[in-house]
């Protein structure tokens, strides 16, 4: 039997190295200037990571970027100092405490942004509303709207049923007024007759006298002569 040429296993270490050798140095160079110009407190940055990366994400971005930054393989005078910066990058993103602090401290900073995005967003939508309530635009767009349609239909019907109640109590008003009219006007003929018996029982209301000795508002006949 021949024998079965088998293929080595690739190593990704080594075809990573042969990569970067390749590498130009204005591209180390720019790679320096982009780490020394992180933002300190964040470690994701100086990696070039989103805050969800894994462990395993940050342990081959940081081999891939030391590569590239390294200073035996790097000329820029300032690669020692961002092949530092990426060493410590990964030591804080492999300690889980650390990580977990630097998150909740990302989640607070976020929070906060959307408060205060929040807050100039109404603040800007007043501002744009007072504008186009001044150039008279505002009112024509706000009668074109859903909102405003809605709003009318709502007053309409509103002022539909307060028409209905006050019609329904005018015409109980004047049902009331024409139950009573016998009642009223046969009170007004017992007043035409001066006071007179009608029914049985009803007293008529004394006449006053002319004379009268015990009352001191009553006039007495003057002698004359």
């Amino acid at each position: 039997m021949g024998e079965t040429n088998q293929s080595a296993p690739i190593d990704d270490e080594l075809l990573l190295k042969n990569f970067f050798a390749e590498v130009s140095e204005v591209e180390r160079d720019n790679e320096v200037l982009r780490i020394l110009s992180c933002f300190k407190l964040n470690p994701f940055e100086y990696l070039n990571l989103s805050f969800d990366s894994s462990v395993d994400d940050v342990k081959k971005q940081y081999r891939k970027l030391s590569l590239m930054v390294h200073p035996d393989k790097c000329k820029h005078p300032q690669a020692k100092e961002a092949f530092g910066a990426l060493a410590k990058a990964q030591q804080l993103l492999l300690d889980q405490n650390e990580r977990d602090y630097l998150l909740s401290q990302v989640n607070s900073a976020k929070e906060e942004l959307r408060a205060k995005r929040k807050k100039q967003l109404k603040k800007d939508t007043a501002s744009k509303i007072k504008s186009l309530v001044e150039e008279g635009k505002y009112d024509k767009q706000y009668e074109q709207s859903n909102d405003f349609i809605s709003e009318e239909e709502g007053r309409l019907k509103r002022d539909e049923e307060e028409q209905k109640e006050m019609w329904k109590r005018k015409r109980e008003h004047e049902e009331e007024w024409e139950g009573t009219r016998e009642q009223r006007v046969s009170s007004w003929r017992d007043f035409m007759k001066g006071g007179k018996k009608n029914k049985k029982g009803e007293i008529r209301p004394p006449k006053l006298k002319t004379e009268d000795p015990n009352k001191s508002y009553v006039q007495r006949p003057v002698k004359r002569g």
